[in-house]
């Protein structure tokens, strides 16, 4: 007699087998990958750092712009002074003060921002400047001597400007310590001529005096044979403009 049999049974996988199913299909994909998924909480723990260090570096490039624009600007022929405000607007200081006027030459003896520099620093500036022609650049005056009236302005201007004076004293010196006050100072335009005194100044006995302005030159006699001091931080370093 022949035994019939019911049909086969389907076997159902279990939890178990469904998960060791997939392992191999996962085991597949990381080969091809080269890595393993990560899973969301993991992607947003790396993503975090990575966000973080952008603002970050967005901030610092920021910074460096504004800096650099700031130095382009008092370096621009006839642009505006370290305050930011042009000299002698709404009846300001005049020319008669050191206020500059357009485009003023080193060779300008008939300004007085010029005139009335001193002498020994002026002739170490034209000479320079005819060396420099030589090489296709042109120096500008963007500031040379002032009035006190004209660095008061300048003064006050800066404390608007920075919002205290501490903090403008690191631009603007007051009128009884300033170099440009006595003569002895001279600010130098464009960025080009500027990098070509900071290049061959000391051949000059001109010297950079203050690292956060690259414009502003006086005269250290010995620079040509000694090298140049290193500059000052800012004017707030510079012992010779402390009073008392």
């Amino acid at each position: 007699m022949t035994t019939r049999t019911g049909p086969a049974a389907t076997p159902v996988p279990t939890p178990g087998a469904r998960t060791a199913a997939a392992a191999p299909a996962r085991t597949a994909r990381s080969a091809r990958t080269g890595r393993f998924a990560r899973t969301g909480s993991s992607a947003r723990r790396t993503l975090r750092p990575r966000i973080v260090s952008a603002v970050l570096l967005a901030i610092a490039l920021l910074g460096a712009a504004t800096f650099a624009l700031t130095c382009l600007l008092a370096l621009a022929p006839g642009g505006p002074s370290r305050s930011g405000l042009l000299p002698g607007d709404g009846g300001r200081a005049g020319v008669e003060d050191g206020a500059i006027r357009g485009e003023v030459s080193v060779f300008d003896e008939d300004v007085p921002a010029v005139a009335k520099l001193d002498p020994d620093l002026r002739a170490a500036v034209q000479e320079a400047a005819r060396d420099a022609e030589e090489d296709g650049i042109v120096f500008v005056v963007n500031s040379g001597w002032r009035s006190p009236r004209y660095q008061e302005q300048l003064l006050e201007d800066a404390i608007a400007e920075h919002g205290s004076r501490e903090e403008a004293a690191r631009w603007v010196a007051t009128p009884e310590t300033s170099s440009h006050v006595s003569g002895e100072a001279i600010d130098i335009g464009s960025y080009d001529a500027a990098q070509w005194l900071m290049d061959h100044g000391e051949r000059y006995d001109l010297c950079q005096t203050y690292e956060n302005e690259t414009w502003h030159y006086e005269l250290r006699l010995g620079a040509s044979r000694d090298g140049c001091p290193a500059p000052y931080r800012d004017p707030t370093q510079d012992p010779r403009l402390q009073v008392g």
